[in-house]
């Protein structure tokens, strides 16, 4: 069984993923964190009066967040985390009603790189970001979480199919319209409006618009005889989001350090809230305006001085596909923390920034790994050598292995979630970089 204080962590860790279907409840529910711990909002459209020694957090289009402590005196570096709020799935097209065989469905769009074929015959919850106009004209962006199983993405029998098993495509556009309801008549909107007034009591507002996902309901768990493993939908990345956040809430507040949750690294990076925008750009020019040196110098010296961990997980060896790993850097679930190496810099690990994290593993006392992908085989990216590319900060990637990225579900190890939050910790309280 995980320890004590592993377990509480743990049940932390599945509550936040349970009610965090996607970026914007995720940075809704760090936000309410944050404030509850005593870190103050700030809006990017108002004048920022900041003060050494307090927190501060701030968000972007309700699905990025980046959050702050800054030291008593100037600020001269800033140890950095870096997570992604967004995970693979399926979304719902602007005119996504239409009828066949007598049944409602909606059309979706596959966002990210997701894997499709676990979707099929599972519970499906709809959540997401509703935008509403109020008989005033005013419009409003809400919040929807329909965590009932209002859909599902029926399986062809494989009667009608014997090929199934052989390795079948899976066409999105024709193949993955979930089913909602008997009707060859019933339209989306109606049902929003139901949904509305139900959670926030709106009745006379009009649907404008919405960005809404199909989720999983299946619950998070604990998995194994021993507990060992922790199965969720969204582990990829919300888990790096929670042990960041963990990390810097638990911190001894001496240096100065940030956290910052980009959406869209699923698709790119490239949007205003996204690893490649100016999100953290901006704020970390407001900080250097504020209370570091406010000239442009200052700024590229408190860049330089500072150092960013980007947190995303990586491929634990899998015992049905040993041969998908290089033989010597295949990490291990509950191996601790895994360093991500790329020659080609799809990871923005250099030997300076492995160095520093395999120190502060040590004296965090945590084991730690390190993964490099087969060098016949392409490799994935992070917001790592994005956040290096926009920022100039110094840059590495690190995370705790997993199966089944981008699945559905996926699988990580209880203890990594310990290892890994305790290594961040110890970064943050370093006193020097």
């Amino acid at each position: 069984m995980p320890s004590a204080v592993n377990t509480h962590l743990l049940a932390r860790l599945c509550e936040f993923l349970r009610v965090s279907p996607t970026p914007w409840h995720a940075t809704q529910n760090m936000a309410t964190r944050l404030e509850q711990a005593g870190f103050t909002p700030l809006q990017e459209t108002a004048a920022w009066q900041l003060t050494p020694g307090q927190r501060y957090y701030v968000t972007r289009n309700d699905s990025s967040i980046i959050a702050f402590q800054l030291p008593r005196d100037r600020v001269a570096s800033l140890r950095m985390i870096g997570a992604h709020t967004d995970s693979p799935g399926l979304r719902l097209k602007p005119n996504a009603t239409q009828h066949a065989a007598g049944w409602l469905q909606l059309g979706v769009e596959v966002y990210g790189g997701a894997l499709l074929a676990p979707w099929f015959d599972r519970d499906l919850g709809i959540a997401g970001r509703v935008h509403v106009r109020h008989a005033d004209g005013r419009l409003e962006g809400v919040l929807l979480n329909v965590d009932q199983p209002v859909a599902m993405v029926p399986s062809l029998a494989i009667h009608l199919d014997r090929d199934a098993n052989n390795g079948r495509a899976i066409n999105a556009q024709t193949q993955m319209a979930p089913v909602l309801m008997q009707s060859d008549s019933a339209e989306l909107t109606p049902l929003l409006a139901t949904w509305l007034r139900e959670q926030h009591g709106l009745t006379d507002v009009d649907v404008v618009d919405f960005e809404l996902s199909f989720y999983d309901l299946q619950p998070p768990s604990l998995i194994g005889v021993n507990q060992e493993l922790v199965a969720s939908a969204r582990l990829d990345n919300l888990l790096s989001c929670f042990m960041g956040l963990e990390a810097l809430l638990a911190s001894d507040g001496e240096q100065g350090a940030l956290f910052v949750a980009n959406d869209h690294e699923e698709v790119g990076s490239a949007s205003a809230c996204g690893a490649q925008g100016p999100f953290l750009g901006d704020v970390l020019k407001r900080i250097n305006a504020q209370v570091g040196g406010g000239s442009e110098e200052s700024l590229i010296q408190l860049v330089q001085s500072s150092c960013m961990l980007s947190c995303d997980n990586a491929h634990a060896l899998h015992p049905n596909f040993r041969d998908k790993h290089d033989e010597h850097h295949g990490p291990a679930i509950n191996g601790g923390p895994v360093i991500k190496i790329n020659a080609n810099q799809r990871y923005a690990t250099n030997s300076a920034t492995s160095a520093l994290f395999r120190d502060v593993c040590r004296e965090a006392k945590v084991p730690v790994q390190a993964f490099v992908t087969r060098a016949d085989m392409g490799c994935g990216s992070t917001i790592g050598p994005i956040t290096a590319t926009e920022v100039g900060v110094p840059t590495m990637d690190v995370g705790i292995a997993q199966w089944a990225m981008h699945s559905i579900r996926e699988t990580a190890g209880t203890q990594d979630v310990g290892y890994l939050t305790d290594a961040l910790m110890q970064f943050l309280n370093r006193k020097r970089l």
